[in-house]
């Protein structure tokens, strides 16, 4: 039997993340082929798990129970639909060196048991608990699993350990604690684990990143007097899905005086000449994420809002000039313009304007890069991180805006860009 079917037999090589920093990094095509190794996804599972294990035992925690579902696919690879997103109906356990239990949304665990064979089948296992409250405690869900947990962590010698839990329902949490399980910060141990990409992750947040390059052509030739914002939305939904995207997590498309202060969402609106526009494509492949912001203009544009897009380039180049390992995150942050001098009250009030974030399963991972808690609270940037950056300005005008973001991975010497739609210059869609 391969190793790929034996997930409780990681070794060593395991957590090594397999990196090839050279040229430029490929984005490969979406399909599986003999002549090319792209997507080693037996590789992938196994590094997820093995960097969960290995954080799990720095930890003072002896098992994990997952609810996040991003979580959840890190460490068992499966998934079932981006619906399950929100509904608090899937949980996972890690107890120790053993191999993951996953309970399932009713057939989804039989599924697992038939397709998944990374998984040990009988710990395919269906079960539900709360639904976010829609199944009443008092039913007695949450207290059944949790006697199920508890035992499972006593067969597995842990029983003296605390249990990390990243999130769940109030129910819970009581149920948990009446069998007697310490319930400690989980969430913290499984970022932690996932703040290191091996070289399949980074793989398919290129990939992912080259879709969204696509899309912005598309939005550059589509963007003219008439369209309005959520036509543009509609359009890049189905454009990505047709590439592949297995969730368009959001689109922002933000026009003219909507620009200045910054909504972060879309409407109705009539685009209109002379508009400054920008947009931001959060979608997956796969499973990894893309945030990815880009500036237009439709026609032409005013000397304030070149000047306002000119301001917010510079200090992201700034920014990206400071990635390399070893450079802690509140050097980053300190070359980006305070809030008060934007015109915000405080850092608090401009917060995730000038941010960095960290990109994989989810759309917020580790490292967090913010004048509002890096400058205090600094973390090391280290090798095989994958972040976005981005800037935002306002314009003179009081109502245009520029907003920016670049993807990054960083290599062992600084970083490389991998959202590649030109931005150095304000591009003019249908210029008159």
């Amino acid at each position: 039997m391969s190793r790929a079917l034996m997930p409780n037999l990681l070794t060593p090589q395991d957590l090594n993340p397999n990196w090839e920093w050279r040229d430029r990094l490929p984005a490969w095509g979406h399909t599986s082929v003999d002549f090319e190794r792209r997507i080693d996804h037996d590789r992938l599972r196994r590094y997820r798990l093995a960097r969960t294990r290995q954080s799990l035992q720095a930890s003072n925690a002896g098992s994990l129970l997952l609810f996040d579902v991003n979580n959840i696919r890190y460490v068992s690879a499966t998934k079932i639909g981006e619906w399950e997103r929100d509904k608090m109906c899937r949980f996972c356990l890690l107890t120790g060196d053993d191999s993951p239990y996953v309970w399932d949304f009713g057939s989804a665990a039989v599924h697992h048991k038939r397709h998944s064979d990374w998984l040990e089948p009988d710990h395919c296992l269906a079960g539900v608990v709360g639904m976010r409250g829609t199944i009443p405690p008092e039913f007695g869900l949450m207290k059944k699993y949790a006697k199920m947990i508890a035992q499972l962590i006593r067969d597995a010698g842990m029983a003296d350990m605390p249990v990390g839990v990243d999130y769940a329902e109030t129910a819970m949490f009581h149920a948990l604690q009446e069998e007697g399980i310490k319930v400690v910060d989980g969430q913290q141990i499984m970022l932690a684990a996932r703040e290191i990409k091996n070289w399949d992750e980074i793989q398919l947040l290129t990939q992912a990143a080259a879709m969204v390059d696509g899309v912005y052509h598309m939005i550059y030739e589509e963007l003219k007097p008439g369209v309005r914002e959520n036509d543009i939305v509609a359009l890049s939904n189905k454009l990505l899905y047709e590439m592949g995207s297995d969730d368009v997590e959001a689109i922002n498309a933000i026009s003219g005086e909507r620009c200045n202060p910054h909504p972060h969402n879309f409407t109705d609106r009539l685009i209109r000449p002379g508009d400054q526009c920008f947009f931001d494509i959060l979608q997956s492949y796969q499973g990894y994420r893309t945030c990815y912001y880009r500036t237009f203009n439709v026609g032409r544009a005013t000397p304030a809002q070149n000047d306002a897009y000119v301001k917010a380039r510079e200090w992201i180049d700034a920014s990206i000039a400071m990635i390399k390992p070893g450079v802690t995150t509140d050097k980053v942050a300190e070359v980006w313009p305070t809030a008060e001098s934007l015109g915000f009250p405080n850092e608090d009030a401009a917060f995730g304007l000038q941010f960095g974030h960290g990109l994989g399963l989810a759309l917020h991972e580790r490292p967090i890069i913010s004048r509002a808690v890096s400058l205090e609270h600094p973390m090391e940037i280290q090798t095989g991180m994958v972040f976005a950056l981005e800037t935002y300005c306002p314009a003179a005008d009081g109502y245009s805006a520029a907003r920016i973001e670049e993807e990054v991975v960083v290599t062992e010497t600084g970083c490389e860009v991998i959202s590649l739609f030109p931005a150095e210059e304000l591009p003019i869609a249908n210029r008159y």
